[in-house]
């Protein structure tokens, strides 16, 4: 603590005009005081529990399963808790119940003989657990966290002391009475739901929850109720931040993703954009293109073949219509490097070829009912009018609009957090390891100020008004991010979607990763990083998604020396046979860094039903003897700054600078 005496009073002098708006908070020396005493009580608390989660990718059910398990730990809780007092079958009931309330109690009131006993004997391990989970908050943050119908009532259970038996029967009677006047059920779920609040601090998703999946705006949804939550913004994302910005190039590979998988449950059904333009767009010009290279890949069995039919032609054409909008932007663009993505106009249709380079590649596909050869990037009158009826549909998202102003306001290009740098996908390095410069308008970035300057640029193409050029620069941008050399979330020199569509040679589908991805292991570039972001190298970490980690192959998440954890492990179904597991996850507690990686989720509804949970294996990465405080972490610096600006208006109280308001101090 740092205690001001009248030595220093020209510190005091200097902030007053600051300290006269602390005191409109804190109007008395015994307020300030018990403040202090607060926050410095804080500090010496075991530090909360992290957790990491990566490329979700709209696979909603797993994420829930995830987030509510919490990779494990409510599952390693009752472990601590219960030890050998519970069998496992006991033990995986309780954590069911726990994920799961609502759902598993309408099975239990089904099978259970004796309601009540069963009602008494879970509540009590509830609390118990709860009491565990509890015991490294503060009673003020635990309160904050209760529901108002019962909060009263579990704070005073929370609070019971095992060795004060003249209360045991008040207890008994809290608990007999709630089952008594059939409040059991409701007090099981709130209780439930506490567990799962209080068992992680903080949850960071690291990027790319949009993308081949079916509920990303379920996800959405459960992120913007979570109670602390940041994002790092991936490829996926990005995109759709630039589609709801109203860009129509990344509009255009949003669909032409959700084509591609047969997946457009989050764009019509949880969006409501209205795809019935495109479709009739698609029979007119390509009804009898047979659409071959553009079937979606898809396992749902009860797509009948009429309906792949016309996806297929409405991904065919949406595609050409991003190859024609992505063309004028490159054209627009010379910094962004990109000529070499101008492929319309390199195709000779009579040939039925397509020069890349100095190598002509025969085209599997020669139908291109909507291009004119003249000018072959350009929109016709019917590609105008069906452009803009669709990115009104997203402009004009409701819900879509939510989505993405959540993401902005609770997500960036990077974040800095208790000593770990967390990116989604690379910071763009040159052959010998050095920062690469990325030129952004007329001036050059590399390193931090990359990262620094394109998440101004996504921000300037969302909130500027339509018709600005920041606007409209911003715009372009998100799209350059999302398939642009050397950006940031994407990570290679070139985005192989025309070839792999068109072309049968797959030479031409291989995409060059960013120097980064070759240093990943090199501890020493891995500790350049860090210090550009100006974190210690000896006690940081850097956490990364974006690429999966083939850990079939044996390739491991773990990276240069543990200075770099990759935790991108399959979350998604499509990635899974490449890594052949289904995901990692990170959790960083008072005690160190843990990294679990799990097998494939089947459904909730098995989960609820036979107590199933996702099969997962833990490596302890970092452990400490003595547990991190709070005093150890980026609040403790944030507290103990709050600390010592008190401490000034006790001194300016003292002395007479600020005068006590006591007499207007509300009880």
């Amino acid at each position: 603590m740092i205690f001001y005496d009248e030595n220093n009073l020209d510190i005091i002098e200097k902030d007053l005009r600051y300290l006269q708006l602390l005191a409109k908070q804190y109007p008395s020396i015994s307020i300030a005081s018990t403040e202090i005493i607060n926050l410095q009580a804080i500090l010496n608390l075991p530090k909360g529990t992290e957790h990491f989660i990566t490329d979700v990718h709209g696979e909603n059910e797993s994420f829930t399963h995830m987030r509510r398990n919490a990779s494990g730990v409510i599952k390693r809780k009752i472990d601590d808790v219960f030890g050998n007092s519970l069998r496992e079958q006991q033990k995986s009931k309780l954590a069911t119940l726990i994920y799961y309330p609502e759902q598993k109690l309408e099975l239990i009131k089904q099978t259970e003989n004796n309601l009540e006993d069963w009602y008494k004997i879970t509540l009590y391990q509830l609390i118990q657990l709860c009491k565990n989970i509890c015991s490294k908050y503060t009673r003020s943050k635990v309160r904050k966290a209760l529901p108002q119908d019962f909060a009263y009532i579990i704070e005073e259970l929370l609070h019971e002391q095992d060795d004060r038996v003249d209360k045991q029967a008040y207890y008994n009677g809290i608990i007999k009475t709630i089952i008594d006047i059939d409040r059991a059920g409701e007090f099981i779920i709130t209780i439930s739901n506490v567990i799962q609040r209080l068992v992680v601090d903080r949850l960071h998703i690291i990027g790319d929850i949009y993308d081949r999946g079916p509920g990303a705006d379920i996800i959405m949804e459960a992120l913007m109720n979570h109670h602390s939550v940041d994002i790092q913004w991936g490829n996926h994302d990005i995109l759709w931040m630039g589609a709801a910005a109203g860009c129509e190039a990344c509009i255009c590979n949003v669909l032409r993703i959700s084509l591609r998988y047969a997946n457009l449950r989050t764009i019509e059904d949880g969006y409501g954009i209205n795809l019935l333009p495109l479709a009739t767009f698609a029979m007119e010009f390509y009804g009898e293109d047979l659409c071959e290279g553009f079937t979606p890949k898809t396992l749902d069995k009860n797509i009948s073949e009429n309906e792949l039919a016309l996806l297929a032609q409405m991904h065919k054409a949406i595609s050409i219509l991003q190859f024609k909008i992505e063309g004028q932007i490159i054209k627009r663009h010379t910094e962004f490097q990109m000529d070499d993505r101008l492929l319309l106009d390199k195709i000779d249709i009579e040939k039925g070829e397509i020069e890349l380079g100095e190598e002509k590649y025969k085209l599997n596909d020669t139908s291109f009912p909507t291009v004119d050869w003249n000018d072959p990037h350009k929109l016709s009158e019917r590609e105008e009018d069906l452009i803009e009826k669709i990115t009104r549909s997203f402009v004009n998202s409701e819900k879509l609009q939510r989505h993405i102003k959540f993401l902005y306001s609770k997500g960036s290009m990077y974040l800095r957090y208790n000593s770990n740098l967390l990116f989604h996908g690379c910071i763009p390095l040159n052959e010998d390891g050095s920062f690469k410069e990325v030129k952004i308008g007329n001036i050059k970035y590399s390193g931090k100020a990359l990262l620094d300057r394109v998440d101004r640029a996504a921000r300037d193409s969302y909130f500027f008004k339509n018709g600005t050029q920041l606007k409209e620069y911003g715009m372009d941008l998100m799209w350059f991010l999302w398939c642009g050399p050397d950006s940031p979330v994407f990570g290679k020199d070139r985005m192989t979607t025309f070839e792999r569509y068109f072309i049968d040679d797959k030479s031409t589908h291989y995409e060059n990763k960013n120097y980064y991805y070759k240093y990943r292991d090199n501890e020493k570039i891995i500790e350049n990083i860090l210090e550009e972001f100006n974190l210690d190298p000896n006690t940081s970490h850097m956490i990364n998604g974006h690429i999966p980690v083939k850990t079939k192959e044996g390739e491991s998440p773990i990276k240069a020396n543990g200075k770099l954890l990759v935790i991108d492990g399959g979350f998604c179904k499509a990635y899974q046979p490449q890594t052949g597991i289904a995901g990692y996850t990170l959790i960083y507690n008072s005690y160190g860094l843990l990294l679990t990686s799990h097998g494939p989720f089947s459904a909730i509804k098995n989960a609820v039903k036979e107590d199933s949970d996702i099969l997962s294996s833990t490596i302890i990465l970092e452990h400490v003897v003595k547990r991190k405080r709070v005093a150890d972490t980026d609040m403790g610096i944030e507290l103990r700054k709050q600390i010592a600006d008190l401490e000034k208006l006790l001194i300016a109280y003292r002395k007479g600078l600020i005068k006590e308001e006591i007499g207007e101090i509300k009880k």
